[in-house]
């Protein structure tokens, strides 16, 4: 019985080890949003896309830029690099931040397509990689800039609002850096996205600010329009490196 009873006392002593590291593991998780849901939070799909969006590009940027700085065949793309990866940080903190407060999750991976620019960055060397590092960042900035600017315009919430003025400030300013390499092929940059009038699309939505409690702007049509964005973007460098 004693024995018995010592194998019970281990095995709920393990028991509760097990859950207190997978308490802290969750603890740590980069990008998860533990706050409640905040009930007087009034988010719309197009407040959601642009935390997701903000913290996506922070997922494959802070790398890319990491990557710039250690492998760039130019000096001012290493220090371009550095200086973005730097700020990615930072901007990426303010997003978490402002996820917390609305009791939002974000991912934590970068998507399939940014993982593939990354792997595209890591075979490349020399100068083919200095032109593939300015071309995938600066398409990624234009194609979220509009975004950036539609939703602070039309955003009901203050913190949302406070967001998309620092990303602003912070892809103004890589596009700058990235512009001042002299890499950027301008006459092949995708066109801009604009919607047509009366258009579901995420800048329509984010003028209109159809907002009410919980996300009923059509989640699903945001999230196509974006990554169609981000669809363009990678076919139109795709076929800028295909020719170089």
């Amino acid at each position: 019985m004693a024995s018995l009873e010592s194998a019970r006392r281990r095995l709920a002593h393990r028991v509760t080890l097990l859950l207190v590291a997978i308490g802290a593991g969750i603890g740590v998780l980069p990008g998860a949003a533990l706050a409640a849901p905040n009930p007087g939070v009034q988010m719309n799909a197009a407040d959601m896309t642009l935390l997701n969006g903000v913290r996506l590009a922070g997922l494959w940027e802070m790398p890319a830029g990491t990557m710039a700085a250690e492998k760039g065949q130019s000096p001012r793309v290493r220090e371009v690099g550095a200086e973005i990866a730097r700020q990615h940080a930072e901007l990426d903190q303010l997003v978490v931040e402002a996820a917390n407060k609305l009791g939002a999750v974000l991912p934590t991976d970068p998507t399939t397509q940014q993982k593939g620019w990354l792997t595209e960055m890591q075979n490349a060397t020399g100068a083919q990689f200095d032109q593939i590092f300015v071309t995938r960042l600066r398409v990624a900035h234009g194609n979220i800039f509009p975004v950036i600017g539609a939703v602070r315009a039309s955003t009901k919430d203050p913190v949302v609002r406070k967001l998309a003025e620092d990303a602003n400030r912070f892809v103004n300013d890589h596009m700058t850096m990235l512009e001042s390499t002299g890499l950027v092929r301008w006459q092949q940059l995708p066109p801009p996205a604009l919607p047509p009038a009366q258009s579901d699309s995420l800048i329509a939505a984010a003028k209109a600010n159809v907002g009410s409690p919980g996300l009923q702007v059509g989640t699903g049509v945001v999230w196509a329009v974006f990554l169609i964005a981000l669809g363009t973007g990678g076919y139109a460098t795709w076929r800028l490196m295909r020719r170089s």
